[in-house]
């Protein structure tokens, strides 16, 4: 790998794709394992990095004379359920592809299993970086 393949690694644009799903407490541990597991794949395939972010200030915050809407509230959870925050970055959207299609073809062995939250209590979307910190 060259100078300049380093440098467009470095700062080229990303890409992420984000999640905001819905867990029951009870199942917290299930998912976890089951993340872990998905993390595993994903970076062995190329993703660049991968985050399983569970909720822990999630009240609303003024905002002057407004008050935000809280990612409860948004995702539709209970008491008795915990809102996740899940986001996987790839080098660009064409990187993002490559790696869920082989992603995807490891995984069709895990179709029998049972997810431990609702599919309808998750939002999914690919988002490309446009400022960086």
């Amino acid at each position: 790998m060259n100078i300049v393949h380093i440098y467009k690694d470095l700062f080229m644009a990303k890409y992420i794709d984000g999640f905001v799903l819905v867990v029951p407490k009870n199942k917290t541990e299930e998912y976890k394992k089951m993340a872990e597991t998905g993390r595993d794949i994903w970076m062995k395939h190329g993703a660049l990095e991968y985050y399983e972010c569970r909720g822990a200030n999630l009240e609303p915050q003024e905002m002057g004379d407004e008050k935000s809407r809280s990612f409860v509230e948004m995702a539709g959870a209970t008491d008795d359920e915990t809102v996740w925050f899940s986001f996987i970055v790839f080098k660009s959207k064409e990187h993002r592809d490559e790696v869920n299609a082989k992603v995807m073809s490891e995984m069709s062995a895990f179709s029998d299993m049972q997810m431990p939250f609702d599919m309808k209590h998750m939002s999914y979307g690919g988002f490309q970086v446009e400022v960086e910190g």
